[in-house]
C-alpha cells in the first residue's frame, strides 16, 4: 500500500466527498468557491538542511501549497503555517531566514499569513502548510473532467527539479553568485516557483477539462488525471519538453527523458483541453505531448513509433 492507496481507502471507508483533487473545493457564496490545501514537509524526507538554506525551505514550504491552488485555477488568499522545531534550530537567525523566504514569495502573490502553530519536537523539523484560495463558482479545474480526444499539454519544459536533486546527491551545493546550468537546476529543486498566474490564465482562457500540478512526476500525475476521469492517454517521447539545462548538463538520452517523465517537484502544470474550441495561437506558449483516449487507466508512451505502457514511477513515500 502506498500513500495514494491509503487516501483512497480512507475516502471510501468514511464516504468523504471532498477528497480527490489538489485542493478541497468548498462553497463560499453565490459567486465564489473556496479552495483549501495542506502539505507537510519533513526534514530528511522532503528536504535536507545540509543541502539547502533556511530561506529556501521557507519558500518551498509555501510554493508546494500555492502549486495546488494553481492546479485548480484558483487565486491564493490566506495561509496557515505550523512548525515542529527541534532545539538545534531554535535560533533567531534560522527562523528569521526561514520566514523571510516564506514571506518573500507570499508578498509576490498577495498571500497573507493568518495563523498556525509552533511546537517543540525531539525529532526532525516538520512544516505543515495550509493555503486558502478562491475560484469563481463552479469553475475549479478538477482532475476528473478529461475526455477522449482532448489534447494533453504541459506548461513548460520538465525535469529541472529532479536533475537538481541528482546534482545535490553528487555533492554539489547552491552558490548565489553562480548563474550556470548546474546552479539553476539545483535552485529548481530547492526553490521552485509555482505557476499561480499561469493556472489562472489557463482556467480563464482555455476552459481546460482537467488539470494537475507536476509534484509527483509527469508519469504519476498524468495517471492521477486518467484514474479520476476514467480515461487513458497516449503521449509521445519526442514531444515531451526537456529543460534545456538538462541537455547541456547530462549526456545520457534515456536519463534525460526519465528525468522529465518521472521527476517530481517541477511544479509545472498538466492540463487537458478540447482544442477544437480555440485557435491554435492560444497554445503557442505550451507544449502538446499527447491526447486522451478511451482506453481507461492505460497510458502509452510512443518512442520511435513503438508503443509501451507508461507506468507511474514518480516519488512515493510508501511503496
Amino acid at each position: 500500500m502506498n500513500e495514494f492507496d491509503l487516501i483512497n481507502h480512507i475516502k471510501k471507508k468514511f464516504n468523504l466527498v471532498f477528497i480527490g483533487d489538489d485542493c478541497a473545493v468548498l462553497p463560499m457564496d453565490d459567486t465564489t468557491d473556496r479552495l483549501i490545501t495542506a502539505d507537510m514537509l519533513v526534514e530528511s524526507v522532503d528536504f535536507r538542511l545540509d543541502w539547502t538554506r533556511p530561506s529556501f525551505v521557507g519558500h518551498k514550504a509555501l510554493a508546494v501549497s500555492l502549486s495546488d491552488i494553481a492546479a485548480m485555477g484558483g487565486v491564493p488568499k490566506y495561509a496557515l503555517l505550523s512548525l515542529a522545531i527541534p532545539e538545534k534550530l531554535w535560533t533567531v537567525s534560522f527562523l528569521d531566514a526561514f520566514y523571510e523566504g516564506w514571506h518573500h514569495l507570499a508578498r509576490e502573490l498577495n498571500v497573507e499569513l493568518v495563523g498556525g502553530d509552533i511546537s517543540r519536537t525531539p525529532g526532525r523539523f516538520v512544516i505543515d502548510s495550509t493555503v486558502v484560495g478562491e475560484v469563481p463558482k463552479g469553475k475549479a479545474v478538477l482532475r476528473s473532467g478529461a475526455k477522449p480526444g482532448d489534447s494533453i499539454y504541459v506548461t513548460a519544459p520538465l525535469g529541472a527539479a529532479a536533475a537538481g536533486l541528482e546534482i545535490l546527491k553528487s555533492g554539489r551545493r547552491p552558490h548565489a553568485a553562480n548563474q550556470n546550468d548546474v546552479n539553476g537546476l539545483i535552485l529548481a529543486q530547492l526553490r521552485p516557483d509555482p505557476r499561480t498566474i499561469t493556472g489562472i490564465q489557463i482556467r480563464s482562457n482555455l476552459e481546460p477539462s482537467a488539470m494537475i500540478d507536476i509534484s509527483d512526476g509527469l508519469s504519476s500525475d498524468l495517471h492521477h488525471i486518467c484514474n479520476a476521469s476514467g480515461v487513458g492517454a497516449v503521449i509521445y517521447a519526442d514531444k515531451i519538453p526537456i529543460h534545456a539545462a538538462i541537455d547541456r548538463t547530462f549526456s545520457s538520452k534515456s536519463s534525460k527523458l526519465d528525468l522529465a517523465l518521472h521527476g517530481g517537484e517541477d511544479l509545472e502544470l498538466i492540463f487537458t483541453v478540447d482544442e477544437n474550441k480555440f485557435s491554435g495561437a492560444q497554445f503557442d506558449r505550451f507544449h502538446r505531448i499527447g491526447e486522451i483516449t478511451a482506453n481507461a487507466d492505460t497510458i502509452e508512451l510512443i518512442t520511435d513509433g513503438v508503443a509501451r505502457d507508461l507506468m507511474p514511477k514518480g516519488y512515493l513515500h510508501f511503496e
